[in-house]
């Protein structure tokens, strides 16, 4: 039987990773990005953080610089930790994307890889194979099953959103059921906040479109801490007590914007409070000095910088202020 992991054996990785986090983009740091009067202030900032010089107006190369940093932290984060899979739930939703993104342009006929992400578990170019050629012997058995269910939704319907979709269920199933594995309930609970998150958005996005109650149904997730039943409730009543539903949780702020989003609100500040609903919990394991917690709340948080550190340099480029981009952005983790 294999030796069961204890918190204590994180206890060299830990004390890395709390070193690490003084890398991170701060708040005070990200004051300074939005703040900054020229491109050499800005440069000098993100070199100090340890990245290169990234050109918003050249976006693919610009998104190839941020993935050789991410690649970069995930080694340098991964080393000496006594259990891969909670370097590799950081991985699973790149798999997926590229499936979906594979599915879309065999049906249309066209090259998938350049909207392929190349960080996932499997090779963006072996998930390209797999589908094109139909030669899926060499995927992991869940990959071939997500697959052949898409591409079987996609022949028989021709509606590449009930593909997403159900490409996307799987996807949250490996997650928890990666996360189970580890036995880990800080890991598990994070998660759970992806569904829920995952399904609030759903909700809103659904009674936007004016989409039926048997499509919510089958669009919502399990496995989150707030009952797909009680949402399709919430969806049939064409989102009536949405807050309330979220109320005194960490999706509460979330919950109340969806509603204003109902109503001919913002979506934009509603996904925000989405993700940073998520981000609330994974702060949780700043208050946890060793095991597994403040590995996964540094790498959440670095995919946090990424997506805020795109958000601001396209939103510089497009000549946005420093207040639009400060509305935009996710809260950080430090």
């Amino acid at each position: 039987m294999a030796k069961r992991i204890k918190d204590t054996d994180y206890l060299p990785v830990s004390g890395r990773i709390r070193a690490m986090e003084n890398s991170l983009l701060t708040k005070s740091r990200m004051e300074q990005l939005l703040e900054a009067r020229t491109e050499e202030e800005l440069e000098k900032v993100l070199q100090e953080c340890g990245y290169p010089e990234l050109d918003a107006q050249r976006p693919e190369a610009m998104d190839a610089a941020i993935a050789k940093v991410r690649e970069r932290d995930l080694a340098d984060a991964s080393a000496g930790v006594p259990d891969t899979r909670y370097i590799d739930i950081f991985k699973v939703k790149y798999d997926y994307h590229n499936i979906k993104t594979a599915l879309k342009a065999q049906a249309m006929g066209t090259d998938p890889i350049h909207m392929m992400i190349d960080m996932g578990r499997v090779s963006a170019e072996a998930v390209k194979k797999a589908v094109l050629e139909n030669d899926l012997e060499n995927l992991p058995p869940r990959l071939q099953a997500t697959i052949a269910e898409g591409r079987e939704i996609l022949e028989t319907t021709r509606d590449p959103q009930l593909s997403d979709m159900a490409v996307d269920r799987r996807m949250y199933e490996d997650l928890t059921e990666l996360a189970q594995k580890t036995r880990s309930s800080f890991l598990q609970g994070y998660v759970r906040a992806q569904i829920d998150a995952a399904n609030l958005r759903t909700v809103v996005r659904v009674i936007r479109m004016g989409k039926g109650g048997d499509f919510l149904k089958n669009a919502l997730l399990p496995g989150g801490d707030f009952p797909p039943e009680q949402l399709e409730k919430v969806g049939g009543e064409g989102g009536a007590g949405l807050a309330e539903v979220y109320v005194n949780t960490d999706f509460q702020s979330a919950a109340e914007a969806g509603q204003e989003a109902l109503q001919g609100g913002s979506l934009t500040n509603f996904e925000r409070l989405c993700d940073d609903a998520v981000g609330t919990y994974l702060s949780g394991a700043q208050r946890i000095p060793f095991g597994e917690a403040p590995l996964l709340g540094y790498l959440a948080a670095r995919e946090t910088e990424y997506t805020n550190l795109r958000i601001l340099l396209m939103g510089r480029s497009a000549g946005l202020s420093a207040d639009v981009l400060r509305s935009r952005l996710r809260a950080g983790y430090v």
